[in-house]
């Protein structure tokens, strides 16, 4: 099965915006990386967003701008610059720290509580996790398309990012 162009080869979080992390927030990091990489839906929409700008694949690099802005710096396979997004932090900065707060409690209901307690606590840890993609989903339309997996990926990503400590 041949892979479709429109989709993310390479993912890279800029060293600088990162600040040390929990082992868990690592973790996180890793997998939503290795599960973009496996499969998503990445293109650049053309000005009147009925068509594709540019066939792909791309590379992203994520990076911070003054811990206010978001930036995705978008090129193709050979390197070339084809887009620079940014995007305010704001609307994230409840729904991160909300969702930040929900996974330490899931890390802290693994060790002591029952199956059922996890299950809820994870349930709306999902639910913060929908509740990120939609919106960045929402920032992106008209710039890029993406998938819903891939939009959760990325989130987890500006999640990942976003923590001031």
């Amino acid at each position: 099965m041949e892979l479709p162009q429109a989709r993310l080869i390479d993912i890279t979080l800029d060293q600088k915006s990162l600040l040390k992390r929990s082992a868990q927030v690592e973790h996180e990091r890793k997998v939503a990386i290795l599960d973009l990489l496996a499969f998503n839906r990445f293109a650049l929409c053309d000005e009147d967003s009925s068509k594709d700008a540019h066939p792909g694949p791309f590379k992203l690099v994520l990076s911070l701008q003054d811990n206010r802005r978001l930036i995705l710096a978008i090129s193709d396979d050979e390197d070339q610059p084809l887009e620079k997004i940014q995007l305010s932090l704001l609307p994230f900065r409840r729904i991160v720290k909300d969702y930040f707060t929900l996974c330490e409690s899931y890390f802290d209901a693994l060790k002591t509580m029952t199956a059922g307690q996890i299950e809820t606590i994870d349930m709306a840890r999902r639910g913060m996790h929908n509740e990120g993609a939609e919106i960045l989903t929402a920032l992106l339309e008209g710039r890029i398309s993406v998938d819903k997996q891939t939009s959760r990926r990325l989130f987890t990503l500006i999640a990942v990012l976003h923590i001031t400590g």
